[in-house]
């Protein structure tokens, strides 16, 4: 299997597992990012995931069964995956790129931060996978500047001195833990 795919799958998978420990009781609950919901964090990664498997199933709705939608749209993924070529470039956030980088870098990168803005919404595991930290934050730092444009990542936070490098990622994404 292809290095990216790989990264991507780990991280889904910590993801999933972050959806399934999910009380049913907890989706209201407020997440580290101010417009969303647990449910809304989980929505996000969803759409995303249908977005690029190119399916045939429409933004998941206010009213749907989360845990069923995102199940729908990991199904959707994995079968796109398992077929596609992933030298064949699509569109990414930042342009065209082919399928391998997207998955690799870009849709891995907001799954695992959205792991632990779902994990901290909830109450859940906030530890995140060390290696995928480490992939992905020093990926992330020379796009500094353009990550801080409108609709990608809010203004960094200061850590606290002798910060874990997951804490220094987080905090690299605006987010105060």
């Amino acid at each position: 299997m292809n290095e990216s795919i790989e990264r991507f799958k780990k991280v889904e998978a910590d993801f999933n597992a972050r959806v399934e420990a999910t009380p049913d009781s907890a989706w209201s609950n407020q997440s580290p990012c101010a417009q969303w919901k647990a449910r809304d964090v989980v929505a996000h990664v969803a759409n995303n995931y249908r977005r690029i498997a190119g399916g045939t199933l429409p933004e998941i709705g206010d009213g749907e069964d989360i845990r069923k939608a995102w199940s729908a749209s990991r199904d959707g993924m994995h079968a796109m995956l398992d077929s596609a070529d992933l030298s064949a470039n699509v569109d990414g956030p930042f342009g065209p790129m082919p399928l391998d980088q997207l998955m690799g870098r870009i849709i891995a990168t907001d799954t695992l931060v959205h792991t632990w803005d779902l994990a901290r919404a909830v109450g859940g595991d906030e530890k995140l996978d060390a290696d995928a930290v480490s992939g992905a934050y020093s990926g992330l730092k020379p796009m500094d500047a353009m990550l801080r444009n409108p609709g990608f990542f809010e203004a960094k936070v200061d850590p606290p001195a002798g910060a874990d490098e997951q804490t220094e990622f987080l905090s690299f994404l605006g987010r105060k833990v």
